[in-house]
C-alpha cells in the first residue's frame, strides 16, 4: 500500500478543521484537550501515524476540512509564488486581471484574496503539525516510529515557515497547540528567529527521518528531503543582502551529503520528468501526491486531487478546454533560452503550434488562441489520462514537484563558485555540466560546455541555468531577491525594495491585536 492509499484510508476523518481566522478571533475553545494519560488508541486523531499521514493530504486538499491546498497548490498559491518573477503571469483568465495588477505589476494589497488565503492556510498547516507534536510530547513518545512521525511534523512546520518568512519577513512563531484564541495572538518574531526555528525543526528531521522509504511508502519524506529544504533556507536567509560565505558553506555541506548518498540521479530526457508515469522518479526528492480515481471528476469525495494541474491547463474551448489558464509563461521567459535548448519545448506550449511530440507532446496542434500565446507544458497531460479520470477539462491527478535533485546540483555549483578555490571551481564546473548534459540529451550541437574562467563569469552562467532549468516552477523571484538582482530585473515592471515582502493580510491584523503591518504598507 503506497502513501496515497494510506491517505485515502485515514485522511477523511483524521484531522479536525482549523481556521486561523477562527483561531485568532471568535472561538473560545479551539480543541478539546485530551487527558495526558490517554493512549494512542484513545485519540480522536487516529494515532500519531495517522496525524503524520494527514499532513501529506492537507497540503494537497482543496475540498474538505482542513483544506490547506488553496495555499499550497492552487490559485491562492500561484500568484504569491510565481507571478512576481517576470517570467510568469496570468493572461488567459479574463477574471484574473486584478492578479496581474496585484502581483505582476507589484501593486500588492493587504485585502487581496490570495494573500489572505496563503497566510491562513500556511498557519493551518503549522497548527496541525503542532497538534501532532503536542500529542507526542504529552504521551512521552520516543520509540523509533514515533520519532519519524515527529520528524515529519517538524518538516511540514518548517516548510510552512520557510514560505512565510520568504514572503512576509517577520511573522509570529507558533510552536504550541492552541487551546484559546489568545494562545495564537503573538507578535511577529525577527527573521533570524524564524530561521532559527526552521533550523531546529529541520535538524531534528535530518536526524530522525529514514534515509529511504520502502516501496509501499513512495512519496513519504526521507532524510534528504530535510537536507534539501534546509539547504534552500541557507541561500535565502540573508536576502536581500548577499549570502554570507558561512551560509554558502552550510548549504554546500548539505548538498554534498545528498550527492554523496547516491540516492538520486537526473532523470532523462528533461521533458519526461513531468509525465505522470514518471512521478516520484529518480530525480524527485519531494512531491505533493495526487490521484484521481477513474470516472470521478475533481471534487468528488472519492478522489484525492489538487487544483495544481487543472488551474494551469490550457484555457481554450472544445478539446482545448483543459483548465483555468493560470501561470502563463511570458515573452521574457521565451527569450531567456539559448538557441536550441530543448528545455524550452519541454516547458512551454505555443498557441497555434504543435505540442511537439519529440519533447513530451501528444501529436496535437494548439489552436491559435489569443488569450495567451504561451502555456505551461509542465502540467500538460495526455488527453487519454483525462478521459480515464472522467475529467476531460482538468488534470487534478498531477503531482506537484516541490524538490528536485537538479536544484541540489545547482545549489552546490553556486555555493562552490562563491566559496572559491581550485577544488570548488572544478566541482562547480562539473555540476553545471551535469545539468546542461542532461538538457542537451546527446545533441552536442546545443548548450555548449561552460568552462570556468572566473567567479563573476561562472556566477552569471549559474544564474542563467537556474532560470531555464526551473522555468515555470517557483524559484525565479526568490533567486532574484537573494542575488540582489530584483530591482535591476523587475524595477521596470514596478518592483520596489518593499516588494520583497507582502503586506500582512487585513483579516490577520484584525484578529490579532499584537500583529503590526509590514513597513511601507
Amino acid at each position: 500500500m503506497n502513501i496515497m492509499q494510506i491517505i485515502k484510508k485515514i485522511f477523511g476523518g483524521l484531522i479536525l478543521f482549523i481556521s486561523t481566522f477562527a483561531l485568532f478571533s471568535g472561538c473560545t475553545k479551539f480543541l478539546d484537550r485530551k487527558p495526558l494519560q490517554a493512549t494512542l488508541s484513545d485519540l480522536n486523531q487516529g494515532g500519531l501515524e495517522g496525524q503524520a499521514i494527514g499532513l501529506y493530504g492537507t497540503i494537497r486538499n482543496s475540498q474538505s476540512a482542513p483544506y490547506c491546498g488553496d495555499g499550497f497548490t492552487s490559485i491562492g498559491y500561484l500568484p504569491m509564488q510565481s507571478f512576481r518573477s517576470g517570467d510568469q503571469t496570468v493572461n488567459a483568465d479574463p477574471g484574473a486581471a486584478g492578479y496581474i495588477t496585484a502581483y505582476s505589476d507589484f501593486q500588492y494589497s493587504k485585502d487581496e484574496w490570495a494573500n489572505g488565503v496563503y497566510w491562513d492556510r500556511h498557519y493551518q498547516l503549522i497548527l496541525l503539525a503542532n497538534i501532532l507534536l503536542q500529542t507526542a510530547d504529552s504521551l512521552k513518545l520516543s520509540d523509533p516510529a514515533s520519532l519519524i512521525n515527529i520528524a515529519e511534523g517538524k518538516w511540514f512546520r518548517a516548510y510552512a515557515y520557510f514560505d512565510l518568512v520568504k514572503n512576509y519577513g517577520e511573522v509570529p512563531i507558533i510552536t504550541k497547540r492552541i487551546y484559546q484564541p489568545s494562545d495564537g495572538q503573538l507578535p511577529k518574531s525577527p527573521v533570524a528567529d524564524v530561521y532559527a526555528q526552521i533550523d531546529a525543526d529541520l535538524s531534528f528531521a535530518e536526524a530522525n527521518l529514514p534515509s529511504a522509504q520502502p516501496s509501499t511508502q513512495v512519496g513519504r519524506l526521507v532524510q534528504n528531503a530535510a537536507r534539501t529544504l534546509h539547504a534552500k533556507t541557507y541561500l535565502m536567509r540573508d536576502a536581500p543582502n548577499p549570502t554570507t560565505l558561512a551560509n554558502y558553506q552550510s548549504c554546500l555541506n548539505l548538498c554534498q551529503a545528498i550527492i554523496d548518498s547516491k540516492q538520486y540521479s537526473l532523470f532523462s530526457p528533461y521533458w519526461a520528468i513531468w509525465k505522470t508515469g514518471n512521478e516520484n522518479c529518480s530525480e524527485s526528492i519531494f512531491e505533493v501526491q495526487c490521484q484521481q480515481n477513474a470516472n470521478t471528476a475533481a471534487g468528488a469525495a472519492t478522489t484525492y486531487w489538487s487544483w495544481w494541474g487543472t488551474c494551469q491547463g490550457v484555457r481554450g474551448s472544445g478539446d482545448w478546454n483543459l483548465g483555468w489558464g493560470w501561470n502563463n509563461p511570458t515573452q521574457n521567459l521565451v527569450n531567456a533560452y539559448e538557441p536550441g535548448d530543448p528545455r524550452m519545448a519541454a516547458t512551454i506550449l505555443f498557441s497555434g503550434q504543435s505540442d511537439d511530440p519529440s519533447n513530451g507532446g501528444y501529436g496535437r496542434t494548439l489552436p491559435p488562441l489569443t488569450n495567451s500565446l504561451y502555456w505551461n507544458k509542465k502540467t500538460y497531460v495526455d488527453p487519454k489520462e483525462q478521459l480515464a479520470a472522467g475529467d476531460p477539462t482538468g488534470a487534478a491527478f498531477v503531482n506537484q514537484r516541490v524538490l528536485r535533485y537538479a536544484d541540489v546540483i545547482l545549489m552546490a555549483a553556486e555555493c562552490a563558485n562563491e566559496i572559491g578555490g581550485a577544488a570548488n571551481d572544478s566541482a562547480a564546473e562539473g555540476w553545471l555540466e551535469q545539468i546542461r548534459a542532461r538538457a542537451r540529451n546527446g545533441n552536442n550541437a546545443v548548450l555548449p560546455y561552460v568552462q570556468y574562467v572566473n567567479q563573476a563569469q561562472f556566477r552569471a552562467a549559474i544564474k542563467q541555468e537556474r532560470r531555464v532549468e526551473f522555468g515555470m516552477e517557483m524559484e525565479r523571484f526568490y533567486d532574484l531577491v537573494r542575488w540582489g538582482d530584483a530591482q535591476s530585473v523587475l524595477g521596470g515592471m514596478g518592483y520596489q525594495p518593499k516588494n520583497e515582502y507582502y503586506p500582512i493580510p487585513t483579516p490577520a491584523l484584525s484578529a490579532n491585536p499584537n500583529l503590526v503591518q509590514n513597513p511601507n504598507y
